[in-house]
């Protein structure tokens, strides 16, 4: 559909950015914190461990002004679990707490709404040991962990994020490195995951009745590969497997029809004690946050059928025979790291999501990993993130002259970061940091021209893209 006049955004919409607190802090084991998954993960060769990342740690003042700087409204960020609990549970360690109470303070001195993910892919190692997700005792430490944030914190931040792409966890979890399992086991984890969910959102409207809180998955339209029905349906099946299960229980408390039938054909359905259904609807979201990087296309797949799985990872379709197989879609470009571009998924996405659940959105991930070149003066041209992001905004605006209900959009990232499984040559920031995967340099921040084109974008409140 096309609009003669495009409905305008919002007076006071969010305009943000994005991190997560493994990927950018660094001081691994500094001041008292404990080991995450992520720090004790084999990182794959070639590729920058976690031990100093950005070093955002240690420069946090600095970066945050120039979000200011680059006009920002509000900063996603995630608080690392073992920063204040380095074990999961019990001892708290108070450096932790006063760390991220001077990154809040530190962002509303400069005009910036903190916006927190609650967890961002960082499961104390701790609790691994014992099971992780499988094990139900880290339902309990996920709670004791958000009671001891909205305890600390919930006097300033106004909006929370859950569990980062718990979707993402469950289906790609060797790919980013929070483990794997059979499947049956993965489904059980899912189910304790959404149980920790559930109460969490409880809890923080309990403690703190002027916040606001949702789910964070990363969320995809999945087209069929061509208007054959039987494609259309694998469509169906795998975006239900993909992106409404977990939407679905967030905001209805119930498992998607779909996923249940297809966990019952699989033989993986979830063992479901007495009360947690009853809990699961006890939650519920004020919002829903998703993070969007491109679409996917399937075709049917028969059960004798190879089905082209691959590792896959967060924006790449992997097949199951008998369910659905991952293809290529024609009509779309590719990044330099594989992953096809969809703007006009992007408003896809956002009239489906809408449509499904109708609470206001916010776009928490959308961006484009790239190889920046840092010039002899200090530049960064990267006019090919700038049409990325002018794509995806347009397509925002489209849906919001749609009906959809956008009140944020927060790019990844705010600076350069360690991407989950490519290193630090795979670059989203508007800020550069000088370091690669085998150098960590000087760290010294650059503003690449996405920042300056982006803070037009904000001033003019979107309606200068140029």
């Amino acid at each position: 559909m096309e609009y003669s006049k495009l409905v305008s955004f919002p007076k006071d919409f969010l305009w943000g950015a994005s991190t997560s607190a493994y990927q950018v802090e660094g001081a691994a084991l500094e001041d008292g914190k404990g080991c995450s998954v992520q720090d004790v993960k084999e990182v794959i060769h070639g590729t920058a461990d976690f031990k100093v990342a950005s070093d955002f740690y240690h420069h946090y003042k600095e970066d945050i002004e120039m979000m200011a700087e680059m006009g920002l409204k509000t900063f996603r960020f995630s608080i690392a679990w073992t920063r204040l609990l380095p074990n999961g549970t019990g001892e708290v360690n108070q450096k932790g707490i006063d760390f991220y109470n001077n990154v809040i303070d530190t962002c509303i001195a400069n005009g910036i709404e903190p916006f927190v993910t609650m967890y961002h892919f960082d499961l104390p190692a701790a609790l691994d040991i014992k099971g992780g997700w499988s094990n139900p005792e880290t339902i309990d430490a996920f709670v004791e962990f958000s009671k001891l944030m909205f305890e600390n914190y919930g006097d300033r931040v106004k909006y929370w994020l859950t569990i980062n792409e718990q979707n993402m966890m469950i289906l790609h979890g060797a790919a980013i490195g929070t483990g794997t399992t059979t499947q049956k086991q993965l489904m059980q984890d899912n189910h304790h995951m959404l149980l920790a969910q559930a109460k969490a959102m409880k809890l923080c409207h309990e403690m703190c009745p002027n916040a606001k809180i949702g789910p964070a998955p990363n969320i995809s339209a999945i087209y069929p590969s061509s208007c054959k029905p039987e494609d259309i349906l694998a469509a169906d099946t795998f975006s239900a497997i993909r992106n409404w299960l977990y939407l679905d229980m967030a905001v209805y408390g119930e498992y998607n029809a779909t996923v249940w039938s297809y966990m019952r054909e699989k033989d993986i359905l979830p063992e479901i004690k007495a009360g947690d259904m009853e809990i699961m609807k006890e939650g519920k979201p004020d919002f829903i946050a998703f993070n969007y990087y491109c679409t996917q296309a399937v075709s049917a797949c028969d059960k004798d059928e190879s089905s082209s799985e691959t590792t896959g990872d967060q924006q790449v379709a992997v097949g199951e025979a008998g369910v659905y197989k991952g293809v290529d879609n024609p009509y779309l470009p590719h990044t330099d790291f594989g992953w096809q571009i969809d703007p006009v998924g992007f408003r896809n996405t956002l009239r489906e999501v809408y449509s499904r659940y109708r609470l206001p959105i916010i776009i928490t991930e959308n961006g484009l990993g790239a190889y920046d070149q840092l010039e002899e003066d200090g530049s960064i041209h990267d006019d090919y993130r700038i049409n990325y992001l002018r794509q995806h905004i347009e397509q925002m605006q489209l849906a919001i002259s749609d009906g959809v209900k956008l009140f944020g959009y927060c790019p990844w990232s705010a600076i350069d970061l360690i991407s989950t499984h490519q290193g630090f040559a795979k670059r989203y920031g508007f800020i550069y940091v000088n370091r690669d995967d085998e150098d960590i340099k000087d760290l010294k921040r650059y503003k690449k021209d996405s920042f300056y084109w982006y803070q037009k974008v904000i001033k003019t409140n979107g309606e200068d893209l140029k």
